[in-house]
């Protein structure tokens, strides 16, 4: 059980507004705003700054010199009472800035839970992420991104406002992201282009043999387009055909409806020889 009180160093500046949960530890020269609410058995180190409308959940663990809640970095942003949600057992390590929405976006910029924020990492205004991510060191994601489940971003990319990707994607290091990248996919390159399937990462979270080889062949259907079956189709028919396929493949129909309902366009598939 949580301790009755949350224990905040003496040197920490804590608004008498703001709301600290049972068990939560702030530490020396941390600096928490009016409108914060941290729930239970967080754990918030040195010299961290927490203001703006932000709300976090419990057993969250942010270290030293993290920005969290600071206004959004967008020249429309007029001082709106906007919100950063977040949720449960997240690290948040040195020097990472998360920021609110923006009446542009939502009002609200939305973390889930059991992520990994590395060192200098930067979630933007509007933005959604789901559970699970590792954000490695440098990355940043732009305003209105969205990053699904258990995605993998490599360090020093960058992920271009607008953009969504999708469950278990893996964004390799440097790249460069201005398309959306499909669930289960590997990512890399300036601009970053599709290089094949997640398979670590999908037998990482469940999936069958089976499972994977009607993924892989509802894969090749849609993006290689020289393949006997699809060769001359445009994209949008060629996803309409790999539906045949894909059956009752809960991952494959998810495959399937994230590229339907693209908006900003789908990152091409990088040949090699295909």
């Amino acid at each position: 059980m949580p301790s009755a009180q949350p224990q905040i160093h003496p040197t920490a500046i804590v608004d008498p507004a703001a709301k600290i949960g049972a068990g939560t530890v702030v530490g020396p020269y941390s600096i928490i705003g009016p409108h914060v609410v941290l729930g239970e058995e967080n754990k918030v180190g040195p010299h961290v700054v927490i203001e703006g409308h932000t709300k976090i959940g419990s057993g969250n663990t942010i270290f030293q010199f993290a920005s969290v809640g600071a206004a959004p970095q967008d020249l429309k942003y007029k001082g709106e009472p906007s919100e950063l949600l977040i949720g449960d057992r997240n690290i948040i390590r040195e020097c990472v800035t998360l920021q609110p929405g923006t009446a542009g976006g939502g009002m609200v910029t939305r973390i889930g839970s059991g992520n990994l924020f590395m060192a200098n990492t930067h979630v933007g205004h509007d933005s959604i992420v789901g559970n699970r991510c590792v954000i490695a060191n440098g990355a940043a994601l732009a305003g209105h991104v969205l990053l699904g489940d258990g995605v993998i971003v490599g360090g020093l990319s960058g992920i271009h406002q607008f953009v969504r990707i999708g469950d278990i994607a893996m964004i390799g290091a440097g790249a460069m992201v201005a398309q959306d990248i499909p669930p289960f996919c590997m990512a890399q390159g300036d601009r970053a282009t599709v290089q094949g399937l997640n398979r670590i990462g999908l037998e990482r979270n469940g999936c069958s043999r089976e499972e994977f080889a009607v993924l892989r062949e509802t894969y090749r259907l849609v993006f290689v387009s020289s393949s006997a079956e699809v060769k001359g189709k445009v994209f949008k028919d060629r996803v309409v055909f790999a539906r045949s396929v894909a059956g009752d493949s809960s991952r494959a129909g998810m495959f399937l409806d994230f590229l339907q309902s693209s908006e900003r366009g789908v990152a091409t598939h990088h040949s090699q020889g295909d």
